[in-house]
């Protein structure tokens, strides 16, 4: 059964820093790209970032380009999110979600998804 956990998500006032953990499990991850969306309340669900099963390619929405930082690590099955000089616009729930080895900006395109965590940035 696929399994795709969030974590690291929390209350941050603006210009601070937080770190979103992806576990994963149920399928073969290292076979898979793995992407990051949020939504706002009253929003559609938005792309973030996302890097390829190798971890060689990497694409991130403008948005957020400069200040986010996504890496994965293939031992633990696991993808992050280094989000630094956040922003109030970056509030949110934060999903992980994962689809077959190249990245795309589509929700809709990604096989599996995680819970969500929630990020709250204040002013």
């Amino acid at each position: 059964q696929v399994h795709l956990v969030e974590s690291g998500g929390g209350l941050v006032q603006a210009g601070g820093s937080l770190r979103l953990s992806c576990a994963a499990s149920g399928f073969t991850f290292t076979s898979y790209a793995m992407g990051w969306f949020r939504q706002a309340p009253g929003k559609e669900r938005e792309f973030v970032a996302a890097i390829n099963w190798v971890g060689g390619t990497i694409d991130y929405a403008g948005s957020v380009k400069g200040r986010f930082t996504i890496s994965r690590d293939n031992a633990k099955n696991t993808v992050y999110l280094q989000m630094n000089s956040l922003k109030p616009e970056d509030t949110a729930v934060y999903y992980c979600a994962a689809r077959d080895k190249f990245i795309r900006r589509t929700h809709t395109e990604y096989a599996y998804w995680g819970q969500g965590t929630q990020v709250t940035v204040s002013s």
